[in-house]
């Protein structure tokens, strides 16, 4: 059983509530990230993805100075980094996410995507049934 720890990224890059989505999107593209967890004191207050940029930055016509807080997703599903690959692909799954951020007492120190668990071995099928499970539900996504 692989654990997150294991395969986790554990350099993250992050925004805090103060900086604003044009920030955020820059920090996407030299990264070439697809989300970016938000953190206070290094606890972990929510999450931008470039879904989130463009459906509730872009279409809703916000300017790139547009607070962090008000695009973010703060209603978060994390993992810890003693959690299986096995359960975190089962919960991305049953929550229709690609990305899951790893917590201890609050604090972001790592996050997990489908590509780290397709590239762990003995992680590919969970990857796969996760994936699958993704985007047969279309529904779901937000």
């Amino acid at each position: 059983m692989t654990a997150l720890s294991d395969i986790m990224s554990k350099q993250v890059q992050y925004c805090t509530p103060v900086d604003n989505v044009y920030e955020v999107a820059v920090k996407m593209k030299k990264w070439n990230v697809g989300a970016i967890p938000i953190c206070e004191d290094g606890n972990l207050i929510g999450m931008i993805t470039d879904r989130d940029l463009v459906i509730r930055g872009i279409a809703e016509k916000h300017p790139g100075s547009t607070k962090v807080t008000d695009v973010m997703s703060d209603k978060l599903i994390t993992a810890s980094p003693e959690m299986s690959a096995e359960e975190a692909a089962e919960i991305m799954a049953e929550h229709q996410i690609r990305r899951l951020p790893i917590v201890e007492e609050s604090k972001l120190v790592g996050i997990i995507s489908l590509g780290d668990l397709s590239l762990a071995r003995n992680t590919k099928d969970d990857a796969g049934i996760a994936l699958t499970e993704i985007s047969e539900k279309p529904e779901l996504h937000h």
